[in-house]
């Protein structure tokens, strides 16, 4: 199926495994990479280094185009693009808008840059910019997300810019695929649905409690770090939610304190990466310090399998999601689906 976002990216079929922290790793993209969709490795829980070995694994598994999540806020985020240059990446994306200059930066290398908003106003602002396409989370997405559901958001955005739009949020099947073509969208992006599969590193046992969970075992809390983050209900959360703000500063410094020994930050720039997050937000400081360090929240659960000390983000879908594919066959069952669909809707209008 070729529409906007395959020619530009050059895949065979226009699905997104999103960049996820802990879980888009080498062993994931590049399944993703090989089954036809766009794989992109998640970049902002890895040091420089390791980041630059995990470009090259992924090469070594796969022929396929694969992209680069990045965090243009971060400190690093000029050696993270220096790194991408260097080792050839040809796709960036971005989990907050990168500035003009950067998308400049990376339009001159050769680089398609496609950041990902959860406005129209934002859209306009990066399309204006330069960005090649834009991905476009709705409210029933995964981590850190909006008020505003795909249905509405997603044709906001494809009446006003003139790129290709990518729409993210309450996707799985074939059949949003059709629907989000429908919409004007050139493709679909999808965390959760890739994080269920085989080829996801994450621990048996917190895929296990995914499949488990009910549409109403999804929620959305500001308690982790003070912005909507829609995740897994746990106890944790729970407790979370409950904790005063002593309490909470105490958790927030250790979680922290993990998290600046993994990373290689200085304390500095771990409060400054939080800050970044704070700006034009209202955060207190034990939220600033979990903000700067909730990567270190999901490593307990997405690679620790600790669900009881970690956090699970989540998109809405995972509460009707019950199987466990390969790459392979959700990308296969997916296009399978929306041609299905396609010629049904083919058939009702002949029919007429």
């Amino acid at each position: 199926m070729e529409t906007a976002l395959t020619r530009l990216v050059g895949v065979r079929h226009p699905i997104v495994q999103t960049g996820m922290g802990w879980v888009a790793g080498p062993r994931l993209v590049s399944a993703a990479a090989n089954a036809g969709a766009l794989g992109i490795l998640a970049s902002a829980t890895m040091t420089p280094d390791r980041l630059r070995d995990a470009i090259r694994e992924v090469r070594s598994r796969t022929d396929a185009p694969f992209g680069v999540n990045l965090r243009a806020d971060a400190g690093d985020a000029p050696d993270r693009v220096r790194i991408l240059l260097e080792e050839g990446v040809r796709m960036a994306s971005f989990a907050l808008a990168p500035s003009a200059e950067l998308i400049a930066e990376l339009k001159a290398a050769g680089v398609v840059v496609i950041p990902s908003v959860g406005a129209r106003r934002h859209a306009e602002k990066v399309a204006a910019w330069g960005a090649d396409a834009v991905l476009v989370q709705g409210g029933e997405g995964g981590g850190h997300t909006g008020e505003v559901a795909t249905s509405v958001l997603l044709p906001q955005v494809v009446d006003a810019v003139r790129i290709p739009v990518v729409a993210a949020g309450g996707f799985r099947d074939g059949r949003g695929l059709v629907a989000a073509l429908a919409y004007g969208a050139a493709g679909v992006a999808m965390g959760t649905r890739f994080l269920l599969t085989s080829d996801s590193t994450v621990p048996d046992a917190v895929k296990a409690r995914y499949l488990a969970a009910t549409v109403r075992d999804v929620t959305v809390t500001r308690a982790v770090d003070g912005l909507p983050h829609r995740m897994l209900r746990t106890d944790l959360v729970a407790a979370l939610e409950r904790s005063g703000r002593i309490r909470t500063f105490g958790h927030a410094v250790r979680r922290a304190a993990g998290f600046r020994r993994l990373s290689g930050l200085t304390w500095r720039q771990l409060v400054r990466d939080g800050l970044a997050l704070r700006h034009g937000k209202q955060l207190s400081w034990s939220q600033v310090l979990l903000a700067a360090n909730t990567p270190m929240l999901l490593r307990s659960a997405m690679v620790d399998g600790r669900t009881d000390l970690g956090v699970m983000a989540a998109g809405q879908v995972a509460g009707v999601i019950d199987d466990l594919p390969s790459c392979a066959e959700l990308v296969e069952r997916i296009m399978r689906e929306a041609e299905e669909v396609l010629t049904g809707l083919s058939g009702l209008g002949a029919a007429r």
